[in-house]
């Protein structure tokens, strides 16, 4: 007696994914409001992509026989609220790697073209005006990376060839790496004022909701620049303000609170700011190095093996 397949589903379809086991019925969703199937028979959700936590979440009440759940994010902010609806025992996985080379292109992007104040020439050549003069290069400044995992590691690997003065890392807790001593969060007011950059690539936990606030912002030197591709909430959106409409502090965000930026907000025409519709992983890079990784982990999942990437597993 042949066993039934297991329901699977996917943001793409099966036949665009190389190297997908054929042990599973493949369904494909992507938020949209008809489901594909019965939820209940789904053992491996892959979550949509650039989709709201709210269509993310919506089928996970009536899962009640999956297994895995695997976002195609970094961080997994945007599920973590709703783990309570899974029965017990789902593994959640996030998509560590997939984002890394086009969030730290990004980072560095929003870094130089702060420093050497490209968005002002855009607007000078909108209105025909040629913007000489002298502007600040990345090469002899000092860099504070927050956040040193896979991305943060990348980005300092695109930085060395700038001939950064100094490059700086924060984690969570200490250790020591190939590149060099990785500093502990509690290390961060004597490491502040040193920074000529501070580039935020943490990931959204209680511990760094609103770090970048208040004191984290006096603590900066003048000029300094803050480059944020983490998750807006990182940052207190009105002391940022306070900081960037004095002139003292600059700011480049990937990321922003509220997100998306609505009409009107003062974060929009802020001196010294310059904005981008978080798209830090959403680049050519994105769709094959995700559909590498569902290979990857199918292929685990179906012959029994432990997956990568498993953040966490529901109780």
């Amino acid at each position: 007696m042949t066993a039934t397949p297991q329901d699977v589903w996917l943001p793409f379809p099966a036949e665009e994914v190389a190297g997908l086991p054929d042990s599973f019925r493949y369904r494909v969703w992507d938020g949209e409001d008809a489901f594909p199937a019965d939820p209940a028979d789904c053992v491996f959700y892959v979550a949509p992509y650039m989709k709201t936590a709210e269509v993310t979440v919506r089928p996970f009440a009536e899962m009640t026989a999956v297994q895995v759940v695997q976002t195609l994010t970094a961080g997994i902010d945007d599920v973590r609220g709703r783990l309570g609806d899974l029965r017990p025992g789902v593994r959640l996985c996030n998509a560590a790697g997939v984002h890394t080379a086009s969030t730290a292109e990004l980072a560095l992007t929003l870094t130089l073209a702060s420093l050497r104040g490209i968005p002002g020439m855009v607007r000078g050549q909108d209105r025909e005006e040629w913007r000489s003069g002298f502007y600040d290069a990345l090469a002899d400044k000092n860099v504070l990376i927050i956040g040193y995992g896979s991305i943060g590691s990348a980005i300092e690997d695109r930085l060395v060839p700038f001939e950064c003065g100094r490059i700086a890392r924060v984690a969570r807790t200490a250790r020591t790496t190939g590149h060099g001593p990785v500093h502990a969060l509690a290390d961060l007011p004597g490491l502040l004022p040193q920074a000529d950059v501070v580039i935020l690539v943490t990931p959204l936990t209680d511990a760094t909701r609103g770090l970048a606030g208040a004191d984290f912002l006096s603590r900066m030197k003048d000029g300094a620049l803050l480059v944020n591709v983490s998750r807006g909430p990182v940052v207190d959106t009105k002391s940022l303000l306070a900081e960037v409409e004095s002139g003292r502090l600059r700011a480049a965000l990937d990321v922003t609170d509220p997100e998306p930026l609505p009409d009107g907000h003062p974060l929009w025409h802020a001196p010294n700011v310059l904005i981008t519709p978080h798209v830090g992983g959403s680049s050519t890079a994105f769709e094959p190095r995700a559909k590498r990784l569902l290979a990857r982990q199918l292929g685990l999942f179906a012959s029994g093996k432990p997956l990568e990437h498993t953040v966490l597993i529901t109780e």
